[in-house]
């Protein structure tokens, strides 16, 4: 065998390793971009006090010390405050407020809507949301990458689900109290609001936009079809 041909087998040899290198990485990259699975049964969150090391995440409860109180919570038994201009609380409980879900990869919430109230439309970066309708009646929606809108009017029992990272909201379709409560799949699902991340809660644009939201209520699409968003005044 020559020179020539050597280097050139040994290419092949480096090639296939390579090769073989990637195909591992891209069969090994999917499970890293969601919340790593529990190492143990169970993971409260330590005090802050006896806290040693940051990461992402919190550390876990010395297991003699993880009692059954670590698993309940009372932080969504009663309704939010209500008076704001858009007339709704929104309550997001993670691991650090109930350290029994740490490492559990979820996070809930309960959403209050008084009669002609409104979630203005959000996101939640790192988490989808399956949204369960307790009391009243809502209209739910989200819109995909394109400006399409989806929404429905859900009543007592429904559930409905926003996709991760589209934006979303939610509106009071009664003259009642509605009340919502919510499973998100990531302990710390993030909450990108749209108008609030621009311009002050009170201010003129937040009001526009909520007047405008609320000819959503009027608008009827059936399930075989979707809509633009209309933009325009």
């Amino acid at each position: 065998m020559n020179f020539y041909s050597h280097l050139r087998v040994q290419e092949m040899k480096l090639f296939t390793v390579l090769f073989s290198y990637v195909l591992l990485l891209g069969l090994y990259t999917p499970p890293s971009l969601s919340d790593s699975p529990p190492l143990q049964d169970v993971c409260p969150m330590a005090p802050r006090g006896g806290r040693k090391l940051f990461m992402n995440g919190y550390i876990c409860k010395h297991p003699s010390t993880i009692l059954a109180s670590d698993f309940k919570t009372l932080l969504l038994n009663h309704a939010g405050k209500l008076d704001n201009m858009v007339r709704s609380s929104a309550n997001i409980i993670t691991a650090a407020e109930f350290p029994g879900l740490n490492t559990l990869g979820m996070s809930m919430a309960r959403t209050d809507i008084d009669s002609y109230g409104i979630v203005l439309p959000h996101s939640h970066p790192r988490a989808s949301e399956m949204m369960f309708v307790h009391d009243g009646s809502v209209l739910a929606g989200f819109f995909d990458t394109t400006g399409k809108l989806f929404q429905k009017r859900l009543c007592e029992g429904d559930v409905f689900i926003f996709p991760r990272g589209l934006v979303h909201f939610i509106m009071n379709y009664g003259l009642r109290l509605a009340t919502t409560f919510s499973v998100l799949n990531s302990q710390n699902p993030g909450v990108v609001g749209i108008t609030h991340a621009m311009f002050a809660p009170d201010s003129d644009v937040v009001e526009g936009l909520v007047a405008r939201m609320m000819k959503f209520r009027e608008m009827e699409i059936p399930d075989n079809k979707t809509t633009d968003f209309p933009w325009t005044y």
